[in-house]
């Protein structure tokens, strides 16, 4: 996991951006996990790639969460639910929801996480 220090005890700029695409691609080569693109009070945003046969491992999180499909397709399972992925697809997660994606050759999705 990667976690930069933009943010860490300074002001943010009105606009910030930050390239998601990079690191899809990161990840992607280097066969799937997870990358903190932004860090600021309140919100996280990653990017999450998960390349088959590595199944997705990730545990029940304290905070709520948006996925939102960058590449490929799957099946989100969210306790008991299964929900059928593609790109431009996104899902809201609970927090506190088990949940696995499975279904994948090569996922990649942006995750958007409320920090509080």
């Amino acid at each position: 996991m990667t976690r930069p220090d933009q943010g860490a005890g300074r002001a943010l700029l009105p606009a910030h951006p930050f390239d998601v695409e990079s690191a899809r691609k990161r990840l992607a080569e280097s066969g799937g996990g997870y990358e903190i693109v932004h860090a600021s009070p309140g919100l996280e945003i990653g990017v999450y790639v998960l390349v088959a046969p590595e199944p997705d491992r990730q545990q029940p999180h304290d905070d709520d969460e948006v996925y939102v499909v960058l590449e490929g397709s799957g099946v989100l399972d969210v306790a008991g639910t299964s929900v059928d992925l593609r790109v431009g697809h996104a899902v809201f997660v609970p927090a506190g929801a088990e949940h696995r994606f499975s279904a994948y050759e090569q996922l990649s999705v942006l995750v958007i996480f409320e920090r509080r």
